[in-house]
């Protein structure tokens, strides 16, 4: 029996009889939902109920919002394993990733829980003679966020809660791909009390996002996904009047200095190349390789990444490493080892053939490397998502430096050293909005933005941190001087 994948719109759990998508569990190949795709009358329905919803949630003091989240916040941690689970069926990664991707989620309902102050203004007295000026924060009003498969839980709780607690209405359209995660965590918020039409949930495909980008009532939207569509969200939503922000994907890269710890570099390399079976856009798809540590460092690296266990991960004994999200997926990144191949690269740990016989429908590759990648190479330049490595060799540091900025993306970047100085001057020159010092995946937490550059990010405020509450608010600025009984008063004056 396929579980249920209802729209949420003012308040109401709607099961339309609509034609469906495939949602599948990966790890065995078999469906387990239909998501509805949902059209124009879906959303203008939703729009409209948070419309609706706006005026009366705007004016409920931010202290009431916070204790809303506080409550959804103990209903999460009360219904963790449950959410995890759900996560892990219906994407694929491992139980231990899921819990990941859920707890980074609750960081941001913690967050959301204390920016009533932050929505605090600046008041200054005597700006100028007997003049007084303050700065406050207002919501915008209708928000929507269109968000991936690779995160069910977490990228979602990158939206909603900052923008809810800032006095914003929301609508939600979760991938079609994952769409199960997130209607558990909203009929979460439900019962912590959220009032009907102040977030509301759509599903669908392209009609859906172009109804939400062009809509006049939707004032923001947030995306997070492949660059081409992030662009394609930012342009529209622009020309529409909206703001946008807009994450893109990446090719992020990690440098092994001479110096590197062996052990710890390796597994920070490992978990940032095949941790979600590489689907993440802060995934260490390229590791640059100095000198002598392809003597050092290298070896390790490619004897640790033969022995990550593929397998189901919907069961209590858990593999390394789970599936990708669907069969065509698994073609695509297939195609692209293949093409690297052909392209002059060789593979000293090839994932190709993995063979899973207690799940041989399940949509695997193994852990791969491509050794001797160049920059023209097409695995170079497109970003794979899928648990792919391609190491790049050269000679030092500036060397390194100049290969890393080469790249049009420009989400995170990381080196593995015992030295100060090389790490200053990574830290300092290398083009990339999150940094990374002996970590492997430098994704930021709650408090600080989510902060990508270049093709990685289309927008001008990032999720999380501030940069997410500003987002979702505009400032009003007030200016005032107060007379005395008569001051001024030409009327007063004459008669």
């Amino acid at each position: 029996m396929l579980e249920p994948c209802p729209l949420f719109i003012n308040g109401e759990w709607i099961a339309p009889k609509l034609p469906g998508t495939p949602v599948f569990n990966p790890s065995i190949g078999e469906v387990i939902a239909e998501c509805p795709a949902g059209g124009i009358s879906e959303v203008n329905a939703a729009v409209e109920a948070a419309a609706a919803a706006f005026p009366a949630w705007m004016e409920t003091p931010p202290v009431e919002r916070a204790r809303v989240l506080f409550r959804f916040r103990t209903l999460l941690e009360e219904n963790f394993e449950d959410l995890v689970r759900c996560n892990t069926r219906e994407h694929g990664k491992t139980l231990a990733e899921s819990r990941g991707d859920v707890k980074r989620g609750i960081e941001m309902v913690e967050f959301a829980c204390g920016v009533p102050s932050l929505l605090m203004g600046e008041v200054l007295e005597n700006v100028a003679r007997g003049i007084d000026c303050e700065a406050i924060r207002q919501p915008l009003g209708v928000c929507a966020g269109i968000t991936p498969f690779n995160f069910p839980a977490m990228v979602p709780l990158w939206m909603y809660p900052i923008a809810l607690v800032c006095g914003n209405t929301f609508v939600l359209k979760p991938s079609e791909k994952v769409p199960l995660t997130a209607i558990k965590i909203v009929r979460l918020l439900e019962k912590a009390g959220l009032p009907k039409g102040v977030l509301n949930i759509v599903h669908g495909g392209r009609e859906v996002v172009d109804g939400l980008l062009t809509h006049p009532k939707v004032r923001a939207i947030s995306f997070v996904g492949s660059t081409p569509i992030a662009k394609h969200i930012y342009e529209v939503g622009t020309k529409h009047g909206k703001r946008v922000q807009c994450g893109g994907g990446a090719k992020n890269f990690v440098l092994l200095m001479p110096d590197a710890d062996v052990q710890n570099s390796t597994r920070g390399v490992i978990e940032a190349a095949f941790g979600c079976a590489g689907e993440r856009c802060m995934a260490g798809s390229t590791a640059v390789v100095l000198g002598e540590a392809e003597k050092t460092v290298l070896p390790t690296l490619i004897e640790a990444t033969r022995k990550i266990r593929v397998g189901p991960t919907d069961r209590e004994a858990q593999p390394d490493m789970g599936a990708l999200i669907t069969k065509q997926h698994r073609e695509h990144v297939l195609e692209l080892i293949e093409t690297g191949v052909k392209e002059g690269a060789k593979i000293p740990a090839d994932g190709r053939g993995v063979k899973v016989s207690e799940a041989p429908n399940g949509f695997f590759v193994g852990a791969t490397i491509l050794d001797h990648v160049r920059n023209t190479m097409t695995v170079a330049r497109e970003e794979i998502f899928g648990p792919v490595l391609n190491v790049m060799r050269v000679k030092d540091l500036d060397a390194a430096i100049e290969l890393a900025n080469r790249s049009n993306y420009g989400n995170g970047a990381s080196i593995f050293t015992r030295s100060g100085k090389a790490a200053r001057e990574f830290k300092h020159r290398i083009n990339c909005g999150m940094v990374g010092i002996n970590i492997g995946v430098p994704a930021s937490m709650a408090w600080f933005a989510f902060n990508g550059w270049n093709d990685s990010f289309f927008g001008d405020l990032h999720m999380q941190g501030r940069e997410g509450v500003q987002f979702f608010t505009q400032q009003k600025v007030t200016t005032s001087r107060w007379f005395s009984y008569g001051e001024g008063d030409i009327w007063h004056k004459e008669k």
